[in-house]
């Protein structure tokens, strides 16, 4: 069982465009990160990728990521519990199967509880930093775009000035197609060490 951080990044570290809020949840020129999702349910790396992401058992999101998302309507995928890393509650009831959860901790262990023997789904730049701090996150797959956006949300912005140490544990390429756009390497990462 993992704590895994899912995410779709541009070539030069963003993960969302310029300008991102609700009515524009991916910023200008975002939504080209996802192009390889139309290939989702096909045979091969990026299928595979999309099968493994939605056999997940929990999902934690930053609350940024959450609102962004339209909250999902109250369901990631296959009613699985939902886990928003927040600073503050809303007074509006979480819809679904959503909770929020103010510590980093107590929200990776009420997560690693759920999720069982299964892995957990980790979604948002905000999210995934806290849980480096905290030692929780256990690794990352990244699904990289060779395309340059140049400006918007980067991934590892906040991180403290330390080094995080990554093993690389598998690399998948998406079969080649006419628009680079929809070209993808799925990188995985595993956490092996952090020194100051």
């Amino acid at each position: 069982m993992a704590i895994r951080l899912y995410m779709t990044v541009s070539l030069d570290g963003f993960v969302a465009g310029p300008g991102d809020s609700t009515d524009a949840p991916m910023g200008v020129g975002g939504f080209r990160l996802f192009n390889w999702l139309d290939r989702r349910n096909d045979p091969g790396p990026d299928g595979q990728v999309y099968a493994e992401s939605v056999a997940t058992r929990a999902v934690i999101a930053g609350r940024r990521s959450y609102e962004h998302a339209g909250r999902w309507q109250g369901d990631h995928h296959d009613g699985v519990p939902v886990f928003v890393l927040t600073h503050d509650v809303p007074d509006d009831p979480p819809p679904g199967t959503v909770r929020y959860v103010t510590d980093v901790r107590d929200c990776a262990a009420q997560a690693r509880a759920a999720a069982g023997d299964g892995d957990v789904m980790v979604h948002g730049a905000g999210a995934a930093q806290a849980l480096l701090r905290a030692g929780q996150l256990d690794e990352l797959e990244l699904h990289l775009v060779p395309v340059l956006l140049g400006q918007g949300r980067r991934l590892f912005e906040a991180l403290p000035a330390e080094h995080i140490e990554l093993d690389l544990v598998r690399r998948l390429t998406s079969p080649e197609v006419p628009d680079l756009a929809q070209q993808v390497t799925h990188l995985r990462y595993r956490v092996t060490s952090r020194t100051e």
